[in-house]
């Protein structure tokens, strides 16, 4: 079976102010444990590359139980769950503290050749397949319900795309579009006179359409689009670049203080 548990520390440039991990470097951690556990099945990233195949995200969903403080030990666990026709893969990790709970992830994952450095969709080969058997479990990873709410504003963040971004496949890092919904986010507070420092992720899901590239002009779009059963925040973001959709994401946040200032903040009413 997949199933590998290990120990990790966030690094300190993680961490905010406020001494909580971002939500963008808490997905950096599931992805290190991604490499980590397919590492330990003997495919480290050396072997991909050699092999001339790789694996990108499809789809990510991940809950925070709470924030990760520096300093903290982690321990975790991460296994493939199903092989899907040789060609997806989903992969959960757990992260906890002490036998608590910090936060879950489930990663689905389409195995692509990269001969010529072009990504194309192509079934994984038997060995591999072999290498990671799969581990079914009940367990599941799943965004919080929420009511909808309708007819709220939009607002757009846009930037131009920095060459030292580009990850090893050449594109922006799946973590990133994390981090570029958040900014986001965090412009429409601070516009508001809020403290976008006090942004606390809940959990979020991202849909990867295509990737974002070197140069490229991008514009994230945001807007609320209900709140949970709590009272947390739900906001939709798009990633586009020019006639292309590369990502959509749901994103539940909250304010250190709860989230009315936030929802505020996103109806154009703070």
């Amino acid at each position: 079976m997949s199933l590998e548990a290990f120990s990790l520390t966030l690094p300190r440039n993680a961490f905010s102010v406020r001494d909580a991990a971002r939500a963008g470097d808490v997905w950096r951690a599931f992805q290190d444990a991604a490499v980590l556990g397919s590492s330990r099945r003997g495919w480290p990233p050396a072997r991909y590359a050699t092999e001339e195949c790789a694996f990108v995200v499809r789809q990510m969903t991940v809950v925070h139980h709470r924030e990760t403080r520096f300093g903290e030990a982690v321990t975790g666990r991460t296994w493939v769950e199903r092989f899907r026709r040789g060609l997806f893969s989903t992969r959960q990790i757990r992260f906890e503290v002490d036998g608590e709970p910090l936060a879950d992830a489930i990663q689905e994952w389409v195995h692509v050749a990269t001969v010529g450095g072009a990504m194309k969709v192509s079934r994984a080969s038997d060995t591999l397949l072999a290498s990671f058997a799969e581990h079914p479990t009940d367990e599941e990873v799943e965004l919080p319900a929420f009511e909808a709410l309708e007819g709220q504003p939009e607002h757009t963040f846009a930037f131009t795309t920095w060459f030292t971004w580009m990850d090893p496949l050449n594109h922006a890092n799946h973590p990133a579009y994390v981090d570029f919904a958040d900014e986001a986010i965090s412009r429409v507070l601070h516009r508001c006179g809020l403290d976008p420092i006090e942004l606390v992720p809940v959990a979020e899901q991202v849909k990867f359409k295509s990737g974002v590239l070197a140069a490229d002009e991008v514009v994230v779009k945001t807007r609320l689009i209900g709140r949970t059963a709590v009272g947390d925040a739900v906001i939709e973001a798009r990633v586009e670049r020019p006639g292309e959709v590369c990502a959509e994401a749901v994103l539940v946040r909250r304010m250190v203080g709860g989230a009315d200032a936030l929802v505020h903040a996103m109806t154009g009413r703070g």
